[in-house]
C-alpha cells in the first residue's frame, strides 16, 4: 500500500452528492478546537452513527470533535446504492467453513437484525431519507450456479442452526414471472430496505449538531496521529489546520484506515466499486420495480439494483468489466476517475436488457461513477479498541457491506467507548474484533482469492465464470 491514500479531492458526484446540501461544508471555516474528549475521524454512517450513540446514550456528554477530509459523508456512504441487505443465506456457508457454524449463525443474525433497527432509528429521529422497507430478491441466471445455491440453502436448512423463515425460494418454473427478470433460473427473496444514504447520515448530524459538545469539520483531513500519549494522557492529531489534543480517538475512515494506523496495511484495502443511475423519459408512466434486486450471473459476477420512488434506478456491479484489471479497482483510492469505459457501457440497455416490461422505457444511463470501499483480509471488520493503543478504537472494513453492519456495530462500538466494556460484553459476532492475531497474520485470504482473476482476460472470465472460490460461498 502507498505511504499516504486519503481521500483526493474533487471526487465525481454520485446521484446522492450531486445535489448540494447544506451541511456539506460545515466547519471548514470555524476555528478548529485545540482540545476535546473525543475525535472521530470519519462523517460517514460509522462515524456519525457512533457519535449518535454516544451523545444519545448517556447522560454526562464527553465533547466531541469530527473530522472529514473532504465535504461531509462525501466517502463510501455518500457513493454506495442506498441498499439495506442483510445476507440470509448467501455466504453464510462460506462463514461456516472459515469460522463455524456456531459463528455463522451469530453473523447471520446479526445482520437480519440491522433492516429493522435502521427503521426503528428513520422513525424515531423523523430522518427525510427516503426509506423503504422492502423485499431483496437474488435472481441467478446461471443454471449451475442456480443449482448448486439451492443445495446450499436446503443443507442450510437441514442443519437446523440458522434461522431462515424470512428467505423464501422460488424455482425455475415460476423465477422468471416471479422476479420480472429475463432468463431467470430461480430466485430468493427475504426482508431488505433501500434509502437515501447521505441525507441518513447528514439527518443525524443535523440533530449532533444542536447538542453544544458536538463539532464537525469538514475538509479537515487528519495526517498523522501522535505514537505516544502525552502527560496528561492526550493524543495529538495533526490536520490540515493545525493540531487537536484528545483522550480518544475513533478511526471511521474505512478504505483510508492504514494512512493513520499502518498495522492495517494489508488488513484493510480500499477497493473501488462502480455505481450507476438510469433514468427514464417515461415519467409516471415508466414500469415499476417494486423490490429491490440483485442479478447474480455466477460467483463473484453480480449486480445489484434499486428503485427510487421517483422511478428511476440504481445499479451497481459491472464487475465483469474491471475485476481482471488489478491496478484499476484494487488498493485504489481515486475515486475521483471513471473505473474504465466498459463500465460506463455497461450499464446502457440494462433495464431493457434483464427485465420483462422495460423495452420500451426509454432506459438510459444518467450518471456512473466509482466508490471507495475498505476490504478485510479475511472478509470481516475491524471493531473494537486498537490492539495495544490504548484509547484508540476503529470502526471500519466493512467489505462493501456497511450498511447491513454499521448501526448496531457503532452501538456496540460506543459502549466500548464510554462504559469502558470489553469486546466480548457488546453482543458483537467475535470474529469482528480487531484483534493483534488479525493483524500479524502473513496471508490475505482476500488477495488469494482474488489471484485467480487478475491479468485474466476480460472475455474469458465473462466465459468461464473464473472467479475466486471463497467469493463463490463454497457451494
Amino acid at each position: 500500500m502507498k505511504p499516504l491514500q486519503l481521500p483526493v479531492p474533487n471526487p465525481i458526484p454520485s446521484v446522492w452528492t450531486a445535489q448540494p446540501h447544506a451541511l456539506d461544508n460545515h466547519g471548514s471555516k470555524a476555528t478548529l478546537p485545540t482540545e476535546c474528549d473525543i475525535v472521530i475521524i470519519g462523517s460517514g454512517f460509522s462515524g456519525v452513527a457512533t457519535a449518535y450513540h454516544i451523545l444519545k446514550c448517556y447522560n454526562n456528554e464527553p465533547s466531541i470533535v469530527l473530522l472529514e477530509a473532504r465535504e461531509l459523508c462525501s466517502g463510501a456512504t455518500g457513493r454506495n446504492g442506498g441498499h439495506i441487505k442483510p445476507d440470509t443465506y448467501y455466504s453464510t456457508t462460506k462463514y461456516e467453513t472459515l469460522y463455524g457454524a456456531q459463528q455463522a449463525s451469530a453473523l447471520q443474525k446479526f445482520e437480519s437484525s440491522q433492516v429493522l433497527a435502521v427503521k426503528q432509528l428513520v422513525e424515531t429521529e423523523a430522518l427525510d431519507c427516503d426509506f423503504h422497507l422492502t423485499r431483496a430478491v437474488d435472481v441467478y441466471l446461471d443454471r449451475d450456479h442456480a443449482r448448486k445455491t439451492y443445495e446450499a440453502y436446503l443443507k442450510l436448512r437441514q442443519s437446523g442452526s440458522y434461522d431462515l423463515r424470512d428467505v423464501a425460494y422460488t424455482g425455475k418454473e415460476d423465477a422468471e414471472r416471479i422476479s420480472g427478470v429475463k432468463g431467470a433460473q430461480c430466485c430468493f427473496s427475504f426482508t431488505a430496505a433501500h434509502l437515501w444514504p447521505k441525507r441518513l447520515v447528514l439527518g443525524l448530524l443535523e440533530r449532533l449538531l444542536r447538542r453544544p459538545n458536538f463539532q464537525a469539520h469538514a475538509h479537515t483531513p487528519a495526517y498523522r496521529v501522535s505514537k505516544t500519549q502525552d502527560e496528561a494522557g492526550f493524543w495529538t492529531i495533526s490536520t490540515s489546520r493545525g493540531d487537536l489534543k484528545a483522550r480518544k480517538i475513533i478511526y471511521a475512515t474505512n478504505g483510508y484506515t492504514a494512512s493513520l494506523l499502518p498495522q492495517y496495511r494489508r488488513k484493510i484495502v480500499p477497493v473501488r466499486g462502480v455505481c450507476s443511475h438510469i433514468k427514464t423519459s417515461k415519467g409516471a408512466n415508466s414500469p415499476h420495480l417494486p423490490n429491490t434486486y440483485s442479478l447474480r450471473f455466477g460467483g463473484a459476477n453480480y449486480d445489484y439494483l434499486i428503485p427510487r420512488a421517483d422511478g428511476s434506478i440504481v445499479v451497481g456491479g459491472a464487475r465483469q468489466t474491471f475485476l481482471h484489471d488489478r491496478d484499476l479497482w484494487f488498493d485504489s483510492v481515486r475515486d475521483d476517475e471513471r473505473m474504465s469505459r466498459a463500465s460506463d457501457n455497461y450499464f446502457q440497455g440494462y433495464m431493457q436488457r434483464h427485465f420483462r416490461g422495460w423495452e420500451d422505457s426509454e432506459a438510459s444511463t444518467d450518471r456512473v461513477w466509482t466508490g471507495v470501499m475498505g476490504y478485510t483480509s479475511d472478509f470481516m471488520p475491524h471493531i473494537g479498541p486498537v490492539p495495544d493503543i490504548p484509547g484508540q478504537y476503529v470502526i471500519a472494513g466493512f467489505s462493501g457491506r456497511g450498511m447491513a453492519y454499521i448501526l448496531l456495530a457503532s452501538r456496540a462500538l460506543a459502549r466500548m467507548v464510554v462504559e469502558g466494556i470489553d469486546y466480548e460484553q457488546t453482543g458483537l459476532p467475535t470474529m469482528f474484533k480487531s484483534t493483534r492475531e488479525r493483524l500479524s497474520a502473513s496471508e490475505s485470504e482476500l488477495e488469494k482469492e482474488f489471484k485467480g482473476v487478475w491479468g485474466s482476460d476480460q472475455t474469458t472470465m465473462q466465459e468461464d465464470k473464473r472467479v475466486p472460490p471463497l467469493l463463490q460461498a463454497r457451494l
